[in-house]
């Protein structure tokens, strides 16, 4: 299966946009436009389950990815990944390193992620809404959780029907045909040496507060961006500053080397 996508730009890097778990590519209409202007190939993508990608068999979401690049051409890219897309992300350098020339992760998970408390607390809260049928009530859940404190009606009015999509495409899906669990160490992440931004918000639950802290430590080619306004969600809180930064971020990381 090729996964639903949209391609812009025509420039000599491709840049790879990969969604959070509550949303689809919809989130990076802001980012998407600013990267092509900017002089790359941008391609963003619906991981199976989400957005118009279905699920119909078992899945690897990093081999999904490395699936259309194929489809697309391109040996490389640089990978952007937001939350649940920047831990596709991670395991898709940590298998195909050398297709990966640069890495931004925004409020990224992390393959092996244990949860704290507070957020098994929230699964188990989630849980219980959905097996009470209360569809409504888990997507705003999900929605007040997820989105920061600048995140206008516009970003919250997104996150809201992408949600529900994920509610109503996963929840019938047998286990057979879900994603296999990435098998990613500490060891395999400290070997991915393309330049790599970790980005989080001051206001993101812990969990990813450490993770950035983790993946600072572990990417031998990391540089830590911590922000003081935004949420999980960067890219849908302030669009237009997540897109500057990412255009500066790429601009330097994709730069040709010096003679």
């Amino acid at each position: 299966m090729t996964l639903s996508h949209d391609l812009a730009g025509t420039g000599p890097s491709t840049v790879v946009l990969l969604h959070s778990g509550v949303c689809d590519r919809r989130m990076w209409d802001a980012q998407f436009s600013a990267l092509a202007e900017a002089g790359h190939r941008v391609v963003r993508c619906d991981l199976r389950g989400f957005g118009e990608t279905p699920i119909d068999a078992p899945h690897t979401h990093a081999e999904d990815v490395r699936d259309l690049l194929d489809h697309l051409g391109a040996d490389r890219a640089a990978v952007v990944g937001s939350s649940f897309g920047g831990e596709v992300a991670l395991e898709f350098a940590a298998r195909h390193p050398e297709r990966v020339a640069a890495l931004a992760l925004l409020g990224s998970g992390m393959p092996g992620m244990e949860p704290s408390a507070e957020l098994e607390a929230w699964g188990e809260r989630e849980d219980a809404l959905l097996e009470a049928g209360d569809l409504d009530a888990a997507v705003e859940l999900n929605v007040d959780t997820w989105l920061g404190p600048e995140a206008g009606e516009e970003a919250r009015a997104l996150v809201r029907r992408a949600q529900r999509h994920v509610f109503e495409v996963q929840l019938p899906v047998p286990d057979e045909h879900g994603p296999v669990d990435p098998e990613v160490t500490r060891d395999e992440l400290a070997r991915i040496q393309a330049p790599a931004l970790v980005a989080v918000g001051a206001h993101d639950l812990p969990d990813f507060r450490a993770v950035a802290d983790e993946l600072t430590r572990l990417l031998p080619a990391a540089r830590r961006l911590d922000l003081d306004w935004a949420g999980h969600l960067p890219a849908l809180e302030r669009p237009e500053e997540t897109a500057r930064l990412l255009t500066a971020f790429l601009a330097e990381a994709l730069a040709p080397a010096a003679p």
